[in-house]
């Protein structure tokens, strides 16, 4: 059994307008099904704007699904309200993108702490504090800063603040939600190595969310690639990220900055990322894509398994890989 499986999955927004007009409604999450396996780590990659954080914020019910299943270890946590909801987010937690907004200020490290621990443990005072210590270490902090507040702490350090934080309630799952993207390249390097160890020394799973597929390869098993509220690729991210199987995947990978000279392989997209609040009809990558047929116009292409393990939602992919770099 895996320990998080997302079964057709949706989060709406609903969008004001006049009184007399019909309710719209924004389909951030449009139909999305994965699963992520204990002490593996699953990356989901995307443009700005197409619903990976919908999907982090309804995993962890701060947003309500429309519609769809999420089993957490074997408990489906997608209708849960109140007591059995607070009770049963012991078994999973995230860490937010943004270091600096999501530790309260007026609370020292020791508090933040001691927070999750008096919810989620029956452990004594005593107890608590020697675990806050246990956690400081764990995520390469010195455990005498604890009586610190989050404005003595580089952005770094706080999200190492927030990585304890998560950890605190020994969850079985741990969503980051770009955990990096709010901090400079030379701190990005340390955060990432910190996860990947953590994962090995408590095989918990981790869903790690980010727009940088370089970041995404480094350290996940598996990818999954989202447009517009879709998943369109899913592979291992070795298999992804050398054969890309839909365009959207190739011209990602083609923007990631390497040593060698790839300006030949540079992919261009025109046009911007339609709204969702206005998708177009057929798939909705054909306004950009340079294989778009009328196919791709009427008709949604739905994710099938072209490749053992690799799975994606294009008309024109093939189990050769027709749309590596090189070839678009």
């Amino acid at each position: 059994m895996a320990l998080l499986e997302v079964k057709n999955l949706k989060v709406d927004y609903p969008v004001r307008g006049s009184w007399l007009a019909k309710r719209k409604f924004l389909h951030a999450v449009d139909d999305v099904s994965f699963t992520v396996d204990h002490g593996e780590t699953v990356g989901l990659v995307g443009e700005s704007g197409c619903g990976k954080s919908s999907i982090a914020k309804a995993l962890v019910r701060l947003e309500t699904p429309a519609s769809g299943n999420i089993h957490i270890a074997g408990e489906d946590i997608s209708l849960l309200k109140g007591r059995a909801l607070r009770k049963a987010r012991k078994k999973f937690q995230m860490v937010f993108q943004d270091p600096y907004g999501s530790l309260n200020p007026r609370l020292s490290i020791q508090s933040t702490l001691d927070e999750v621990l008096s919810l989620h443990t029956a452990l004594s005072k005593t107890e608590r504090f020697v675990r806050m210590q246990e956690l400081m270490s764990l995520v390469g902090l010195d455990p005498g800063q604890l009586g610190r507040y989050p404005h003595e702490f580089s952005g770094g350090q706080r999200q190492r603040i927030g990585i304890a934080r998560a950890l605190a309630a020994e969850p079985d799952l741990l969503i980051a939600d770009e955990p990096v993207s709010a901090l400079d390249v030379s701190v990005q390097a340390s955060i990432i190595n910190l996860l990947k160890e953590l994962q090995k020394t408590t095989r918990i799973g981790l869903l790690f969310i980010a727009h940088d597929l370089a970041v995404v390869e480094h350290i996940s098993d598996r990818i999954l690639v989202m447009y517009l509220g879709r998943v369109v690729e899913s592979a291992k991210a070795e298999e992804l990220c050398s054969r890309p199987r839909h365009p959207y995947s190739a011209a990602l990978l083609s923007a990631v900055p390497t040593l060698e000279k790839r300006s030949a392989g540079r992919i261009k997209l025109s046009g911007d990322v339609p709204s969702p609040l206005d998708p177009p009809g057929g798939c909705a990558f054909h306004p950009r894509c340079p294989y778009a047929t009328e196919k791709c116009r009427s008709c949604r292409p739905e994710l099938r398994e072209i490749a053992p393990g690799h799975y994606t939602a294009c008309f024109h992919a093939s189990e050769n890989g027709i749309f590596s770099c090189e070839k678009i």
